[in-house]
């Protein structure tokens, strides 16, 4: 018999609640495969980002505890955590300077070779590194901060929302890459509000319902549109 796989994060009853008081989570257990691309999903204020922001300590619990692979994050080093665990937000953010100085920033000792990997890996040429990275498209900026994620070489990948600003195309070559990416043996975990996207790109779903996992009935709803 094989050995049960790992999940990548597992989430047992877990509580946030903002500083004024709202639950953004309440008692939240789910797991999340190691491997492919899960998408999380569910109405507006679910709790999809805070889930998401709980995976590399931008958020923490008010109670209840999250595993990364059989470790509780509390006691991982943010730091490390992050190496590990790479982000890509909703929208881009290029720092000033060019292509080169954004990934330099995320790792000052790359080599010429591994920004070029980088680069690849998010669908760039190589001559994108002498641009001018405040003077990309949306979906070349949003591509522009992958490689810079990627350029730290991650083992997982949180992606929040990233293609909510994007226009179809560039949104089409982003979940193209998160399917490479999950073909290559990086766990992917995407945040998206859009059920067609969903359908295009999940291997696994996880539906949220007032900050926790919603029932069979609930995600069946949301999930036939019934519930937005």
């Amino acid at each position: 018999m094989l050995a049960a796989v790992r999940a990548l994060f597992d989430f047992d009853d877990v509580v946030v609640t903002a500083p004024g008081g709202t639950r953004m989570l309440a008692g939240l257990s789910t797991a999340v495969p190691a491997e492919g691309v899960t998408v999380i999903a569910g109405p507006s204020g679910a709790g999809k980002s805070t889930m998401l922001r709980l995976c590399n300590r931008l958020e923490v619990p008010t109670s209840g505890t999250v595993v990364f692979r059989g470790d509780d994050v509390a006691g991982i080093d943010p730091l490390v955590l992050r190496r590990r665990v790479g982000m890509v937000f909703q929208r881009p953010t290029p720092f000033p300077g060019t292509v080169r100085d954004n990934l330099l920033v995320a790792r000052s000792a790359a080599t010429g070779a591994e920004l070029h990997t980088a680069l690849e890996r998010a669908a760039l040429p190589a001559d994108m590194l002498d641009r001018v990275a405040d003077e990309l498209s949306g979906g070349e900026a949003q591509r522009c901060c992958l490689a810079r994620t990627l350029v730290t070489q991650p083992a997982e990948l949180l992606m929040a929302a990233p293609t909510a600003a994007l226009d179809p195309t560039a949104t089409r070559t982003l979940e193209r890459l998160a399917r490479s990416l999950a073909d290559d043996g990086v766990a992917v975990l995407w945040v998206t509000h859009d059920l067609a996207q969903l359908a295009r790109l999940a291997d696994t779903r996880i539906v949220l319902a007032e900050g926790r996992l919603a029932d069979a009935h609930r995600a069946e709803r949301y999930l036939s549109g019934a519930e937005a």
